[in-house]
């Protein structure tokens, strides 16, 4: 019995970190590469080639890794309605000192400050906290991603973030890059998330937002937030204008 409670235990220490599937690496150069599977090791990422072999690389060196997704027609279908209609309320989403954070937390300020500074709304920012990270600054995605507005390590660099688990830092990154993305795509909400979680090269590459399951879902439930907001601040300022 102890030989094999030592012989479990032996096991259960050499396991290998988790392995992810298919998926297409970004390089911070903008150069791409489908790879069977990634692994990441703290400040390492090793890279299952396609063709068999693998490397290693600093995460560093990479912008982002995307999943590989197969592309259904019932994706496509809904992308060309997200197209047609959108899915974020038609307004400026630059910052307004009305639009406050959507969800308290203790980092309501720091949003607001970044919000004003790079001039993005400050709801739209607390919805992206939420989606990728529920407000924890200490979480690391599979993928490398990190802190509360999970910055992969190229995009906190590239925005001028040094310790990407430092709340403030994050916050002003990550924001900093969606004022970025909003600027690029002419302040097109559906297209500035979509490229936030697939990163702007797909949003090019299929000329508008990624037919990705992830993706549709991601702007879906960030959009969701915010259209209830719009209908909040609808019926309390009716009901100000009725007491008036």
């Amino acid at each position: 019995m102890v030989r094999s409670l030592l012989l479990a235990v032996t096991l259960v220490m050499v396991l290998p970190a988790r392995v992810a599937s298919a998926a297409i690496a970004v390089f911070s150069d903008g150069r791409s590469m489908k790879i069977a599977a990634y692994q990441l090791d703290d400040e390492l990422i090793r890279l299952h080639l396609n063709g068999g072999g693998e490397m290693s690389l600093p995460i560093a060196r990479l912008e982002r890794i995307v999943d590989d997704e197969v592309v259904t027609s019932e994706a496509v279908a809904e992308v060309k309605k997200i197209a047609e209609k959108g899915v974020f309320p038609k307004r400026s989403w630059r910052y307004h000192p009305e639009r406050a954070p959507i969800f308290r937390s203790k980092y309501d300020k720091t949003i607001a400050e970044a919000a004003r500074h790079f001039d993005v709304d400050a709801a739209l920012v607390s919805a992206v906290i939420k989606a990728e990270s529920d407000y924890d600054p200490r979480t690391v995605s599979h993928k490398g991603a990190r802190g509360l507005m999970q910055l992969m390590p190229a995009t906190a660099a590239r925005f001028g973030v040094t310790n990407a688990h430092d709340p403030v830092a994050n916050i002003y990154g990550g924001t900093r890059y969606l004022r970025w993305l909003l600027k690029t795509f002419d302040g097109n909400a559906d297209l500035a998330v979509a490229a936030y979680n697939a990163g702007e090269g797909n949003v090019w590459k299929y000329k508008g937002v990624p037919p990705f399951r992830e993706t549709v879902n991601y702007i879906n439930r960030i959009a969701k937030h915010l259209r209830k907001l719009e209908v909040t601040t609808s019926i309390t300022a009716s009901s100000t204008v009725a007491t008036r």
